[in-house]
């Protein structure tokens, strides 16, 4: 495990890089989405047309941002839970889109996905969606408006704290941290 900066765009190389349970600071462009937001562009690619962003090499965050307050680029923007995503991320990943913000468990499908096309899954805190607002530097709306704190932006951040959770070999910082810890117990 290490601790690094990582800049965007998240290369299949840089990704390649990049091992479960590495902390790291991301600075780059993102995009956000949620359930809704993944429906709709995995509709549209279904009727072959584009996405309103191009997916290649693109990290996404999965987050429904409060709005800002006077003076602010974005409100709190905390992860919300990324199983929601997991029916459309392989389809998101097989038309370039290679790392994923957000927090929880992900399915083997999704695992699958990720080693056939090099993806990187980050964690972010849940609950601390003040704190990670204030790394994000610029926020523009950019599509799905109607869908409020579910449409698509584009995000730039600076130095946003993460862990690896999988990598894009499989390995899981969720299972391999409760082995251990469950080894550790064994023991006592």
């Amino acid at each position: 495990m290490e601790r690094r900066r990582v800049e965007l765009p998240l290369t299949e190389e840089l990704a390649r890089t990049l091992h479960a349970g590495d902390q790291v600071l991301l600075t780059g462009t993102i995009y956000t989405s949620r359930d809704a937001g993944h429906k709709r562009m995995c509709e549209t690619l279904e009727k072959g047309e584009p996405l309103p962003f191009d997916p290649t090499d693109a990290t996404i965050y999965y987050v429904g941002p409060t709005p800002a307050k006077p003076g602010q680029v974005i409100g709190s923007a905390g992860p919300t839970t990324s199983g929601r995503m997991d029916a459309y991320a392989p389809t998101m990943m097989s038309v370039g889109a290679r790392g994923m913000i957000g927090k929880g468990a992900r399915l083997p499908e999704v695992v699958e996905a990720m080693k056939q096309y090099s993806g990187v899954y980050f964690g972010a805190i849940g609950g601390a969606g003040a704190l990670l607002a204030k790394c994000i530097r610029k926020a523009e709306l950019i599509a799905y408006e109607d869908l409020g704190a579910e449409a698509l932006r584009k995000l730039y951040v600076e130095d946003m704290p993460l862990v690896v959770i999988i990598d894009c070999e499989g390995n899981n910082l969720y299972e391999a941290g409760r082995a251990e810890y469950l080894n550790i117990h064994k023991k006592l």
